[in-house]
């Protein structure tokens, strides 16, 4: 284990992006006083700016130029704090040179990645390495994927309390309402691109335990990604393929292969998206369906991608204030325990769930390990590596989470 005595608690490394100040300002916010925040990036006079339209508590954050291209400024970086939180992707590209610096200088790093070509890197180049100097690297904490994550932990810590066995077939149902994020679509065009370019890769993406610890042992009958438009009668609604479905159920089935399989051994996952009632229901989710394989059809086609990028924000950039603050998301996860009774788990906040939510996960996350380290939970045989937010961060992430207005509860159905 390497000392974590360091000058910062927390350095916010692509500070001066949209969602990189959104996170910034909710740390001002909300991080306790005393907490040593420093704000990161390649410009400085960017971060002067950045650091001066925040509250007050920021006026003396310091400031540190790093650059994703330059691993010995990130090295620098990470020796310098005990967690870094990361805004700078599509992480593919700019990623795993951040991962490497944190797992050898024993630091916490947290991000937002929705990549599951990234988060396969990261695991085989770095969990032993992360795992032997006690850095805690979690990947995909923002609205990719803590609400299904802690979702199923919460859902399955309820079930077990009360005696009723483990977590059988277990469905996600997420509503939401909020933008795109341009980050997101340039993610998904790298990794069209590198599927498209090593069939090896494209099996990655389509293993259904392609995030696992070890593929060998995980259970046979694991429900296919669904992309389905159908009617559920376990919810009286019409329900849609959900866009992040091939991502979330990776992490979710990690937690639960590095948790020594507790949600249980019979556990099947999935991740629909609900689109109501009746005949607007149905023609809802076929117009989902359509538009995301319109959406990837496109993006397949390289004479196609500038009208894609004409539809959604920039990099960078994102929606307005009153946009962010409509926005709200809602994901209603249900199971059938082995014991044959029903339960369901409810994640859910208001804030458009990329940016205003996403920076409240994040932001969080972060002041978890900076703050709750010692109550944080691992893995067993674990002093670090590459964990999810279920497994790295657990009940006191939940309690974090509800205290800024998130729901999070589970109970049993009728």
């Amino acid at each position: 284990m390497i000392s974590r005595d360091r000058e910062f608690d927390i350095v916010l490394f692509g500070a001066t992006g949209f969602v990189g100040e959104l996170t910034a300002a909710h740390l001002a916010t909300h991080a306790p006083s005393g907490t040593r925040i420093a704000l990161a990036g390649r410009n400085e006079h960017k971060l002067q700016d950045v650091r001066a339209d925040l509250p007050a508590a920021a006026r003396e954050w310091e400031l540190v130029t790093a650059d994703s291209g330059d691993p010995a400024s990130l090295r620098a970086m990470a020796e310098r704090t005990k967690v870094v939180i990361t805004t700078v992707g599509p992480y593919a590209s700019y990623g795993l040179p951040l991962v490497e610096a944190c797992a050898d200088a024993g630091t916490d790093y947290v991000d937002l990645t929705g990549e599951v070509l990234f988060h396969r890197d990261a695991i085989d180049g770095f969990d032993e390495r992360a795992n032997a100097t006690g850095a805690r690297i979690v990947p995909s904490c923002g609205y990719d994927s803590v609400p299904s994550d802690i979702g199923v932990f919460v859902l399955a810590d309820a079930v077990r309390a009360a005696g009723d066995g483990e977590l059988g077939d277990t469905t996600t149902y997420a509503s939401l309402k909020g933008g795109v994020s341009g980050g997101t679509v340039a993610s998904m065009m790298g990794q069209v691109d590198a599927i498209k370019a090593d069939k090896q890769r494209r099996k990655v993406v389509t293993d259904k335990f392609g995030l696992s610890p070890d593929r060998a042992a995980e259970p046979a009958g694991e429900w296919k990604d669904s992309a389905a438009v159908r009617e559920d009668c376990e919810i009286g609604a019409w329900t849609a393929p959900f866009v992040m479905a091939t991502y979330n159920t990776r992490v979710v089935r990690r937690s639960n292969a590095l948790s020594a399989h507790s949600y249980g051994r019979t556990f099947r996952y999935r991740e629909v998206m609900k689109t109501g009632r009746g005949i607007n229901g149905r023609l809802t989710g076929y117009a989902v369906a359509g538009g995301l394989g319109a959406a990837l059809g496109a993006m397949n086609v390289g004479v196609l991608r500038p009208a894609v990028k004409k539809v959604v924000p920039a990099p960078g950039t994102g929606p307005s204030e009153k946009a962010r603050y409509s926005g709200y998301f809602k994901m209603d996860i249900r199971t059938t325990t082995t014991t044959g009774r029903k339960w369901h788990s409810v994640v859910s906040a208001q804030g458009d769930p990329g940016y205003a939510a996403t920076c409240v996960m994040l932001g969080e996350a972060g002041l978890a390990l900076a703050l709750l380290r010692d109550d944080l939970p691992l893995p067993e045989g674990r002093q670090g590596g590459l964990l999810t937010p279920a497994t790295a961060l657990g009940m006191p992430y939940v309690e974090r989470l509800r205290a800024r207005g998130f729901v999070i509860e589970a109970e049993p159905l009728a």
